[in-house]
This record gives structure tokens, sequence and C-alpha cells, in this order.
């Protein structure tokens, strides 16, 4: 599996991880960030449509599957998963082309 990048230059296939961030350039991440991703479960992708007026979510099925999930009191269940409030306003505003969709492991 790869994540295709297109640039108005041209294209990359850089290698993707499901389970972990190895495979990630940590170049542009803060110190902090960096060091939560280690303990997150790489779960997909957020990315503007391109339109611009949506958000697009990518989620890997398998990824999915192993996330843990909790029960509210109706006894619905869910899983919570997180996105970096930093990381997604660089890619609203057009400095990033995608970010992840995480779920933080304990």
């Amino acid at each position: 599996m790869c994540l295709m990048m297109l640039d108005g230059i041209g294209s990359f296939c850089a290698p993707l991880t499901v389970h972990g961030c190895e495979n990630m350039s940590k170049k542009n991440q803060q110190p902090n960030e960096a060091q939560e991703m280690n303990n997150n479960l790489l779960v997909g992708y957020v990315r503007k449509s391109n339109a611009g007026a949506a958000l697009k979510v990518s989620i890997n099925t398998s990824a999915f599957s192993d996330c843990s999930t909790y029960v509210t009191s109706d006894g619905q269940a869910y899983v919570p998963l997180v996105i970096s409030l930093n990381a997604l306003g660089k890619v609203l505003s057009g400095e990033r082309a995608v970010t992840t969709l995480s779920q933080l492991q304990d």
C-alpha cells in the first residue's frame, strides 16, 4: 500500500505502514507531535476535497478493526479517533496535502 502525492511537479508513491508510523517523515513535526505519533495506531488519512468545501476521510478497514472501542450508557459502541489540530490546520490552509487519523494507544 502506498500514498500517492501529486504536487503539480510530479508524483511519488510513499510506502505506508498501517500499524505504525515507521515510514512517515517526521522532519516537519514538532518534537512532542513526533513523540505522540509513536504511541498511536495509524487508522487513516484526512485531506481536503478537490473542491475544497469538505474534508475527505479515508479509513483502512484492517486498522479500524484493530481499534479499541468504548460503550456508552445507552449501549452504543464507539471508536475514539484523533486528528492533530495543528496538522489539520495546515491541511485546511494548503500547507500539507494530508494528515493522519489515529487512535491513541496507552
